[in-house]
């Protein structure tokens, strides 16, 4: 903590014209760095994160299946049809189009 209060006391606070700039691998930048993308990729990133998430809890709950038995099964089961429930209605949605 000490070392970040430190840096934010002795670096330099006034930006200059070259350090807004967009840097792009030593390369003169063509355009503008911020565009505005379609909310259906918002959408599509969010399902990405939900699931991918989801995985990492169906991988840690397969590591120890053995020590959580029926009562186990039965709540991943139940997991997963809500997922695919969440899945299904995206889909009807459109939002895999």
């Amino acid at each position: 903590m000490a070392g970040i209060v430190l840096g934010r006391l002795i670096s330099p606070h006034r930006s200059t014209k070259e350090k807004l700039q967009t840097y792009e691998s030593g390369e003169v930048p063509i355009g503008s760095a911020r565009i505005q993308y379609p909310v259906s990729f918002y959408i599509f990133a969010l399902l990405f994160v939900v699931f991918d998430v989801d995985i990492v809890f169906i991988i840690s709950w397969a590591l120890i299946f053995k020590q959580l038995g029926l009562f186990g099964l039965i709540e991943i089961a139940f997991f997963i049809v809500i997922l695919a429930l969440g899945l299904v209605y995206a889909w009807k949605k459109g939002v895999m189009r």
